[in-house]
Formats: C-alpha cells, structure tokens, sequence
C-alpha cells in the first residue's frame, strides 16, 4: 500500500465504500446547502464585528466573542463527523445532522437579530440614537452566537462526508464535488455580502425597525430573516431529493458481532484522534501543517475586513461623533460589496478547480495560490497606507481596496476546495470514516483561529495602551 493509500487509517474504524457514484446533478443539488451556510456566515463576518460594539461590546472583547467559533469546531465537528460515520438512523447517516444543524442555525439567527429587542423587553435601558451598553442584549447574542457557531460545526462536517459518500472512489467526482460547495459557498457569500452592503434591507421587513433597534440593527435582522428562509428552502430540497444507501454492517472484510458492536462504541473518542495524530504519515502532517498556516493568514482579514475598511481605510469610528459613524458605516458598506466581489471571483475560480488541478496538481495549484494570498495580505498594509496619507478614503483608495478583496477570491476558492477534496481521497484510500477525517482536517482550520485571535487580543490592546 503506498504512503497516499495510509493517510488516514487510523482515523476511525473502515468503511465498506460503494463504487457507485452519484451523476453530477445530485452532487450540485446536495453542494448547495452550502449557499444557505455561507449565507449566514457571510452575514456574521461582513456585520456582526460593528453590530457587537454597537451592544455596548469593547472592540478588543469583541475578538473574544469570535473564540466561539473555533472551539466549538474543535470539539463539535470531530464529535458529530464520528458520529455521523457510525449512524444507523433510517433516515441515512449524514441527513439527521443535517437537518438538525440546520434547524439551530435558524434558532441561533434569531436570536441574534432580535438579541436588541430581547434584551429591550428585559430591562436594557437606550439613550437616544447611540446605544449605552445594554448588558441583557450581550448575555442574548453571545447565547445566540455559540449556538450558531456550534450549528454550523454540525452543518459542515456532514455536508462535507456525504458529498465524499456520493462521489464514491472517483476522485474527479469528489474534486467537482468539492468544487461545487465552493462554488455554492460562493454563491451565499454574494447574497450575504449583498444583503449587508444594501442599505434599507429593513423596508422588507417593516416590523424590524423598533425603539431598541436602529436602522443598521433592522438590516442586519432582516438579512438574517432572509438567510434562514434560504437555508430552510436548500435543505429541503438536498434532503428529499437525495437517499442515502444505508451503512453495511460488514466491516474489515469480516462480520463484527453485536458484542464487537458495542466494544467499539465504548471506546473512547478523544483516544482515537489521539492516536489518529500520533500514527499521520508525514504527507498528512504536511496537509495539517499547510492548512494550519494558510487559515492563520486567513482568519485576521475574514474576520476584520469590513472593520478594517470602516477604521483604516475610511478612518470612521463607532465611538465618535456623527461624521465618524458615518464614515464607518460607508466603509462596512464598501468592504461587504468587496467582500460580494470576492464572492464572484470565488463562484468562477471554484468552477475550474477541477480541470486546473487536473492540469497543474492539485498540491503545486494549492501552493501557488498561497503566493498570491500573501501578496495580497502584504497589499491591504500598502492599501492602509495610502488611505492614511489621504487622509482617508479617496475614489482610488476604494477600487483599491474593492480590487484586492476581488484577487483574494482565487485563493480563497481552492483553499475552501482543494485540502479537502485531498482528505475525502486519503481517507476513501485508506477506508477511513468521511466523517471523522472532515473533522480531523477541521482541526487544522480551527486552531489557528484560536491562535489569531490570541494574538489580536494582544495587538488590540497594545493599540490601546498607545
């Protein structure tokens, strides 16, 4: 067996895969949950880091608040990808966690648009326009925020392994497979970053616009009612439209007995990724090192970009007068129609991904989109600078800054692609659980968030001290 074959053996107890590969059509319709996800999360990065500040949150606890999302993967997503390997639900392995995941995230959002209101009709006092801390309001989004985190963990790993369980042993199909979440990850994220960068969303939704709740807050509130009726559309259609075949209970070449059965489910979880780590090959180590370091890069602009555009780039603040709101608001506005460019650039590179990693390897494509990421993170400090010797946003200042959010569309597509269409086809080498290897691999994306944050957290309050 070569080195590739070994990836990920001990990940879990081996599966009897089927040859049989599902068309195309059923790959795209089971990918495009994906839109109603990425709906949602590309709402909590172009508008939940100002919406928190304006609850009374101090910008540096707001980093704190972004923890939610990597340690409820680290747990979350390795647990229910375990699980999901090993269900024996009627319903099929990885449907009940779906439809559950994508319940709570429905809950989450609102709760979390309506976090003002609530914390409004428990006893949170308002002052005129400008909100004071309103600490009920917090306790109810920070509630809603790890429940939508945690629900998106449930959602992802899943999706993912039933994506790998339908493409089967053909690695074309599991690299389009992979290309089309992408390319619906694209798509949420244009809706998403639409959704933040249209002003007066709320005219949709008229009931939203309340005392406790402004202008920004009813958008947000509104983008958010809009993001779970597609979600809920998606995933019904993915879920009864697509069966799933029902797990054998052969395992190993042999017949295990229903005493074997519950040996195994009595072993300890967190004891298998353990030795899972251990016993990696060093070309897995090399995939988990080089996810590691590219969401590391990742993570500080995701989560600040539209922060970064309304304080550097615009020079706005929330704690300012009226003028500096303003500039703020504009620039959270221009960083979500970049963000919406970067989705299209994301939409179209994922479409090609396959034939470009047919052409150029999918690890030498990976790692030459990674060069291009760094040139652009190197840029956005070019892009502050010029802002700063303007004196603030300039016409050419801002196609700058809408441009480089456009070219980091590319990297992005084979990152959200590429490491894990490399993971479904080690661990379908190996025999391994489609489940547990998403999860493993999450690791590797979540980890790095923590670290990000951390030292953000410091950077934050260095600025501060200054």
């Amino acid at each position: 067996m070569d080195t590739s074959a070994r990836l990920l053996a001990s990940l879990s107890r081996p599966e009897t895969a089927s040859s049989a590969t599902a068309p195309l059509s059923k790959l795209a319709t089971a990918a495009s949950i994906a839109a109603g996800i990425q709906f949602g999360w590309a709402l909590q990065l172009s508008l939940l880091t100002p919406y928190v500040q304006q609850l009374g949150i101090p910008h540096t606890f707001s980093s704190f608040i972004w923890l939610c999302g990597p340690v409820s993967g680290m747990i979350v997503q390795p647990i229910v990808g375990y699980n999901s390997d090993r269900c024996r639900s009627r319903w099929g392995r990885r449907r009940p966690f779906i439809a559950a995941g994508a319940v709570l995230v429905m809950v989450a959002t609102v709760l979390i648009g309506f976090s003002a209101d609530l914390g409004y009709f428990m006893g949170d006092e308002i002052e005129g326009e400008v909100k004071m801390r309103r600490p009920r309001a917090i306790v109810v989004f920070v509630l809603g925020f790890w429940v939508l985190d945690v629900a998106n963990n449930m959602l992802q790993a899943p999706c993912r392994a039933l994506l790998a369980d339908l493409a089967g042993k053909n690695q074309s199909k599991t690299r389009s497979a992979n290309g089309f979440y992408s390319f619906f990850m694209a798509v949420g994220n244009i809706l998403g970053f639409a959704a933040g960068a249209f002003p007066n969303l709320h005219s949709l939704f008229p009931f939203t616009l309340t005392q406790a709740c402004n202008a920004y807050c009813a958008d947000l509130k509104s983008a958010f009612l809009l993001s779970n009726l597609l979600l809920l559309t998606l995933t019904t259609l993915s879920l009864t439209s697509i069966s799933e075949t029902a797990v054998p209970e052969e395992r190993n070449g042999h017949h295990n007995s229903h005493h074997d059965d519950e040996e195994e489910e009595r072993e300890a979880f967190l004891g298998e990724i353990i030795r899972a780590l251990r016993d990696l090959p060093r070309p897995m180590w090399v995939l988990l090192l080089v996810t590691s370091l590219n969401w590391l890069a990742w993570f500080p602009f995701l989560l600040f970009d539209t922060d970064w555009m309304g304080r550097e780039v615009y020079w706005g603040s929330l704690n300012g007068n009226e003028s500096d709101l303003e500039k703020y608001n504009a620039g959270v506005r221009v960083g979500s129609l970049g963000l919406m460019v970067n989705s299209v650039v994301l939409g179209a590179t994922a479409l090609v991904v396959e034939p470009m990693a047919r052409r150029f390897r999918a690890t030498r494509l990976w790692g030459l989109v990674n060069f291009v990421l760094a040139f652009c993170l190197g840029f956005s400090v070019v892009v502050t600078k010029l802002a700063e010797f303007y004196g603030g946003a300039t016409a050419g200042v801002a196609v700058l800054a809408v441009a480089l959010f456009a070219l980091m569309g590319v990297p992005l597509a084979v990152t959200y692609s590429i490491p894990f269409a490399l993971a479904s086809i080690f661990s379908r080498n190996s025999r391994a659980g489609q489940g547990l290897a998403m999860g493993v691999l999450n690791l590797a994306v979540v980890v790095p968030q923590v670290i990000a944050n951390y030292l953000l957290v410091i950077l934050l309050e260095k600025n501060k001290n200054a």
